[in-house]
């Protein structure tokens, strides 16, 4: 598929569009119209005609400190020219171990070892992979139930998806939704619309783990599995209570929690991760995106250390004793970037910054009610989540129009993201109060533009 006229998006007449199969993308809709991105810095993103777009998304929820910060970009640069690749299966390099101590330092009380990854989804499964061999080898195998939420997003990869709770990734592959089963999700606009913060409604959702305990019985349960706010169902803010609780019920069964901060972690609720802010501290937790401001592909799980010891002793001595892993497990690239992020949080406060910031966007981000089309606004941290009416016939419609117009804004375009009919916010964490205002400005205009 060629662009009829390529240099209206400024593009090279020469780019063919019909190669890349894209990701999450209408593929034929898009190529009809594309809108690309070739530069970024800071706040903003540029598209090749030149028009700077503001970041109201972080990327996709993963450039926590701003775009091509230079202490990020000259580590990556030092450890391609010094060591580009090193195998980690059987093999190490420090940058791998200094990476390790510093995240494990700075997760919650008792989360002290660290498996990296190279994405969100396969954190999640590496942990649902954890889960299952720690029951095994506590002698309890027929531990291997995952409970999910229902409008859960856990990647796409087999676990995740099994594990996720958002209908449109699971329909096409059933034969893999074996062994799990799902809790219901935790929003419930009729009586917790235009919330600021965390409803006060449904902490008594999370007793709908008892009745799945009933019925499969918790010795057959592995782990439940929730992110603490969903994100990309349309930011789901967790009620007052409603984590405490779930906690509880799996303390009262023994069944691990795992907590899905691959949107939450590293600095988006103001705290390093969100089991800080809720001070309630699962068994593992999964985490990626912020972890190196998204420069190289990178994740990570985070595990309690009686999980870690439980596994790694119930193999012989000089056996492999978690058979998994991945080629780029603990990149050299990628832990010298986590390791200049870490720092550039800490040199600059950036996660204080998010606090401070967070009563101004929540103020600014509710100045919407009212504006067209808006039937709820929920926010936490530097996350928001505007839902609008769905259009008749034509579910998600609205909110991709609204995206479109605030990416195509002639004065002020700005990047925002559309998960169904809900536009949904997570800028950088550097952002300014009158950024702020301009983001909601721009969306406001284009609310007001769309039928």
């Amino acid at each position: 598929m060629k662009l009829e006229n390529p240099n209206a998006a400024g593009l090279s007449a020469e780019l063919s569009l019909a190669e890349w199969w894209m990701p999450f993308t209408a593929n034929r809709s898009f190529k009809d119209a594309p809108r690309i991105l070739s530069r970024a810095e800071g706040m903003h993103y540029w598209t090749p005609d030149g028009r700077r777009i503001l970041d109201g998304t972080a990327g996709l929820w993963c450039v926590n400190a701003g775009h091509a910060r230079q202490p990020i970009v000259e580590a990556i640069q030092r450890q391609a020219a010094t060591l580009d690749y090193a195998p980690t299966f059987n093999l190490a390099h420090p940058l791998a171990f200094e990476a390790a101590t510093v995240i494990a330092r700075m997760a919650p009380a008792g989360l002290d070892r660290v498996f990296f990854t190279n994405s969100g989804s396969e954190s999640a499964d590496t942990a649902i992979k954890m889960a299952i061999a720690y029951w095994r080898a506590k002698g309890e195998p027929s531990r291997r139930i995952i409970i999910g939420r229902e409008r859960g997003y856990h990647g796409v990869n087999i676990g995740g998806t099994m594990a996720g709770g958002i209908p449109g990734n699971r329909k096409h592959f059933p034969a893999m939704m074996a062994g799990v089963d799902h809790i219901r999700a935790t929003h419930d606009l009729a009586r917790n619309a235009f919330s600021r913060g965390q409803p006060a409604h449904g902490a008594e959702f999370a007793d709908e783990l008892e009745r799945l305990v009933t019925f499969h019985d918790a010795s057959n349960i592995a782990a439940v599995i929730v992110e603490p706010m969903a994100g990309s169902a349309g930011v789901l803010v967790p009620p007052q209570g409603y984590l405490e609780k779930l906690r509880a019920i799996c303390d009262k069964h023994g069944i691990l929690l795992i907590f899905d901060e691959v949107i939450t972690g590293f600095g988006r609720l103001g705290t390093p991760f969100a089991a800080h802010y809720f001070n309630v501290v699962p068994d593992l937790l999964t985490c990626a995106k912020a972890i190196n401001n998204a420069a190289v592909p990178m994740g990570a799980v985070l595990a309690r250390t009686a999980i870690h010891d439980t596994i790694i002793n119930a193999a012989p001595a000089g056996q492999i004793e978690f058979l998994h892993g991945y080629t780029y497990s603990a990149h050299p690239l990628a832990c010298a970037a986590l390791l200049a992020t870490q720092q550039l949080y800490v040199d600059e406060g950036i996660f204080e910054r998010a606090r401070t910031m967070a009563p101004r966007f929540e103020a600014a981000l509710h100045t919407l009610k009212g504006a067209r089309h808006v039937i709820d606004i929920r926010n936490l941290g530097l996350v928001g989540g505007i839902e609008l009416e769905p259009r008749a016939g034509a579910a998600g419609r609205r909110a991709l129009e609204a995206h479109v117009k605030c990416f195509t804004h002639e004065k002020t375009p700005a990047l925002v993201r559309f998960t169904g009919d809900i536009l949904a916010l997570s800028p950088p964490l550097i952002i300014s109060e009158d950024q702020i205002a301009q983001l909601v400005d721009t969306i406001r205009a284009a609310l007001q533009s769309i039928e």
